[in-house]
């Protein structure tokens, strides 16, 4: 059984975010980059369902320049077998990265695609779900749990209401939440192995996938700063503030 794990290369969760002059998006010029914390804990399920011995490999699979290549070591060095790099534009839209991706889906005939339910940059949580449609497969977003048997996969998401339980035909695709697992520390070792790990190189056009621009950025700007907080004497008062000040109610 072979398990697809999409990771892509964002900002370090940890470091401070800076708008371009132009706000024509977010400068990227000197800042540190990280796997996408969700795309680390799909690598890190994958392994463990390898380790068990319910999948025999681990494909990791990105898209972007070459930089990107950093992350799929990082994967690798994680359990990855090995791993796929489309190389194309580091910002493309979440329907064109779907394409991509089934493209590959399509190739390696994995049983279980394993996603991170959003990037941390663009947080547009939608590559997971157009995929599923794509592929016409079953999904599963925000897992908090994943039971994987020979023919299907048990995933449990956190909701509003409390757990939901859903029980999925083989192959479907999985997004990851943050409490599914806590990856684990790469270990030099691991990081001298994966170097030798192969890595296969492919352009959209040998894909078949013509990559379109459906969106257009207007504009990027920074957060409007927080306003300082206030004490307020009594329950009237603040009731007074609410009603005319925030006008959060009637």
């Amino acid at each position: 059984m072979k398990i697809l794990v999409a990771v892509k290369r964002t900002i370090d969760a940890y470091v401070k975010v800076r708008v371009r002059s132009d706000n024509t998006g977010v400068d990227l010029a000197n800042l540190k980059m990280a796997m996408n914390p969700f795309c680390e804990i799909a690598v890190e399920e994958a392994v463990r369902l390898k380790e068990k011995g319910l999948a025999t490999e681990v494909i990791a699979v990105t898209i972007g320049s070459d930089k990107a290549q950093e992350q799929l070591r990082e994967a690798m060095a994680l359990g990855a077998d090995r791993s796929i790099h489309i190389q194309a534009g580091d910002e493309l839209e979440p329907l064109n990265i779907a394409k991509l991706l089934k493209a590959v889906v399509l190739k390696e005939q994995p049983s279980l695609v394993l996603l991170g339910k959003q990037s941390i940059d663009s947080d547009n949580n939608q590559v997971g779900q157009m995929l599923a449609a794509l592929c016409d497969m079953p999904q599963a977003t925000f897992a908090s749990r994943v039971e994987l048997s020979s023919d299907k996969v048990v995933v449990s998401r956190e909701v509003d209401g409390g757990e939901q339980v859903l029980s999925l035909q083989l192959p479907s695709v999985v997004t990851t939440d943050l409490r599914l697992n806590e990856p684990r520390f790469k270990k030099l070792p691991e990081i001298m192995k994966a170097r030798k790990k192969p890595i296969e190189v492919v352009t959209p056009a040998q894909l078949g996938v013509e990559i379109k621009s459906h969106l257009t950025v207007v504009s990027v700007i920074d957060p409007p700063p927080r306003k300082a907080g206030v004490i307020v004497k009594t329950a009237a008062e603040l009731v007074d503030k609410l009603r005319n000040e925030a006008k959060v109610i009637a």
